[in-house]
């Protein structure tokens, strides 16, 4: 099993389209802050929790997504390309293949959390004070925007690998995830927030502390997905164990 892991690792490090992952994400992440952080007007950037909705939440974001389609890509590409059939027959016990994935996933997820918290922090931080206000986020803040960021991508990661071996096609994939967080969920904390603050993405950015008045607190928030994150992996599990493979 440490074997297979290694061998993830590696096969994550060595493709590009980690790199291309990555580039997108801080890309991303500076036009959303610079956006928001430089045209909104001086009274939704005065209190802690405007700073935090309006500015610097991007970087939890974006980590979050970007973790996710790295994990569904790190298995749909297989499939994908074929590369699924020689893998299986090195390693007949699919279960160990998956699990490799599932743990590549929570680590590298989690790497694109903490780079994605600080980046979005940072460039936060700077344009707020080119605007000359004040930062309202104190240290606990910046800690919990870093530590929620790494963990809520870690479990999205994973969760990212439970859909693309459901879904096992990287276009439907990667479209569901985008759509998912960037669009409904939205819309389900805007309108119905009861529901809404109970989603896997609104979970994960409880994580982060932000919109404590709509949201779930940070500890909740991590254990609704973490139960997210493990029934995805159930149903990967599954779904890859038992379908034939194309």
């Amino acid at each position: 099993m440490k074997a297979l892991v290694r061998a993830e690792f590696l096969k994550q490090r060595s493709i590009p389209t980690g790199r291309g992952l990555v580039a997108g994400m801080a890309a991303l992440i500076g036009f959303a802050v610079l956006l928001h952080g430089l045209s909104l007007p001086a009274d939704h950037l005065e209190s802690r929790q405007d700073q935090l909705e309006f500015v610097f939440r991007w970087g939890a974001l974006f980590g979050t997504l970007f973790a996710a389609l790295a994990g569904a890509l790190s298995i749909t590409g297989e499939f994908r390309h074929g590369t699924i059939r020689p893998t299986l027959l090195a390693t007949p016990r699919r279960i160990n293949v998956l699990g490799a994935k599932l743990a590549s996933g929570l680590v590298l997820g989690a790497g694109f959390g903490a780079l994605a918290a600080l980046l979005g922090a940072g460039v936060a931080t700077l344009t707020l004070v080119g605007r000359s206000y004040d930062v309202a986020l104190d240290t606990g803040d910046y800690a919990l925007l870093l530590a929620g960021g790494s963990v809520s991508a870690a479990l999205w990661g994973a969760l990212g690998v439970g859909v693309g071996a459901l879904v096992r096609q990287p276009v439907p994939a990667i479209a569901g995830l985008a759509i998912w967080l960037l669009f409904i969920e939205n819309l389900l904390v805007a309108f119905v927030p009861r529901a809404g603050r109970l989603a896997p993405g609104a979970a994960g950015a409880a994580l982060g502390g932000i919109d404590t008045g709509t949201l779930l607190a940070p500890a909740a928030g991590g254990a609704l997905l973490a139960v997210y994150a493990v029934t995805a992996s159930g149903a990967a599990a599954l779904a890859f164990t038992r379908r034939d493979v194309p």
